[in-house]
């Protein structure tokens, strides 16, 4: 076994025993990874509460050569994000980045970029002023550096350019917008705005910096979202848990001052 060190963000806690759990990371170094924290619910020890869901730490791991469990023998927090300070809705925001960095990564794939960008969502959540914005931008990126990334400029069967106007086909299963005689060919497919569609291109190219230059009119939030949810869906074969709860992104507006109608 060989003793590495990673920053990590804390993804899922599961009791083991008593004053153990078992804990579920994203690495910046490493990718994801899943470690036994012996004595990591003792109110004094190496993890001195730094396992916290949605922390941010620096840690210390055996790495094992077999399927077994990696050991976590010390974790120290470099930021507790506060995300429930104003309302539900950023919480389940963050619930929500923790859920896809869960099921869209593989253990031991490590991606600095989606790291960098959780990171700086998560931050984003707790004091920007939208984050149904936050949230489309991070799921755009990871769907992106992940090799998932709608084809929004051309036909997802044929290659061929999509000029935009009205309203485009969009094809879950396909990937992505279809031209009009690759079409009838296709099933589960919705008609979206092309305002929709230059959101999502935005949305792909902007960074958590230039969010606040993204435009997204009230109306063309919601279908955003429902677009965004259906792809989602369709990549992991069911919706992801917290997706209920996400609101819909708009421009300059504290969008999660409504918080969400139903919660948990």
């Amino acid at each position: 076994m060989s003793s590495e060190k990673a920053t990590a963000l804390v993804l899922r806690v599961v009791d083991f025993s008593e004053s153990s759990s078992v804990v579920t990371l994203f690495t910046r170094e490493f990718g994801k990874i899943s470690g036994l924290a012996k004595g990591a619910k003792r109110p004094k020890g190496a993890f001195d509460s730094a396992l916290d869901l949605l922390c941010t730490c620096r840690v210390v791991f055996l790495r094992k050569s077999s399927e077994a469990l990696d050991l976590l023998t010390e974790a120290k927090l470099i930021r507790r994000f506060r995300l429930c300070d104003k309302n539900l809705s950023r919480l389940y925001a963050g619930y929500y980045v923790a859920e896809l960095l869960l099921e869209l990564t593989d253990e031991y794939d490590a991606h600095p970029e989606l790291f960098d960008n959780a990171e700086r969502t998560l931050l984003r959540l707790g004091s920007g002023p939208s984050v149904g914005t936050a949230i489309a931008q991070f799921e755009m990126a990871a769907l992106q550096i992940l090799g998932h990334h709608p084809s929004l400029e051309q036909c997802a069967d044929c290659g061929s350019e999509i000029r935009p106007h009205g309203r485009i086909p969009f094809a879950q299963t396909a990937g992505g917008v279809l031209c009009p005689r690759c079409r009838p060919r296709h099933s589960q497919v919705v008609q979206v705005s092309t305002a929709v569609i230059e959101v999502l291109k935005q949305l792909a190219n902007a960074d958590n910096e230039a969010l606040d230059t993204v435009k997204i009119e009230r109306r063309s939030g919601g279908e955003l979202r429902g677009v965004l949810n259906h792809y989602m869906t369709q990549l992991l074969g069911r919706p992801p848990r917290m997706q209920r709860y996400l609101v819909a992104p708009t421009s300059n507006h504290d969008d999660a001052g409504k918080d969400a109608a139903n919660e948990p």
